[in-house]
């Protein structure tokens, strides 16, 4: 039954006007909004920002990107003024500004390159490409 839904994430916002204007500067706009949430439409998936009083952690990727060529995609973050994170992780710092991460699952690869970012709420998003 679940393996033939698309699944979809859901990530807080503190300030719900700050969250879409990063997210539209930075990333992509709002396919749906309504009082208190937005709706962001990828590919075969989707996430809503919604707005809640929780603060997020950041202490591990809420959700991610798996994108063709990470270099491209960094590139282009940086440029929209995205700052990337930096962490003391078992990879590898490549000069792109992302990692490359040993070990993957086996349909996808032998490992991945990614890289980390925060938005304005403080949620910690990822971009990521397996490395075959």
């Amino acid at each position: 039954m679940l393996q033939e839904s698309q699944v979809a994430a859901r990530i807080p916002a503190q300030d719900l006007a700050r969250a879409r204007s990063f997210y539209s500067q930075m990333l992509l706009e709002p396919a749906e909004e309504r009082p208190g949430g937005l709706i962001y439409r990828c590919a075969g998936g989707e996430f809503a920002l919604f707005e809640s009083s929780g603060a997020a952690s950041g202490g591990f990727t809420q959700m991610a990107w798996q994108v063709d060529d990470i270099e491209a995609a960094v590139e282009t973050l940086r440029a929209r003024g995205v700052v990337l994170e930096e962490y003391d992780v078992r990879a590898s710092p490549l000069s792109t500004g992302s990692a490359e991460v040993e070990g993957n699952y086996p349909s996808k690869g032998t490992g991945e390159q990614a890289a980390w970012f925060r938005d304005s709420e403080g949620n910690l998003l990822a971009i990521s490409q397996a490395v075959p």
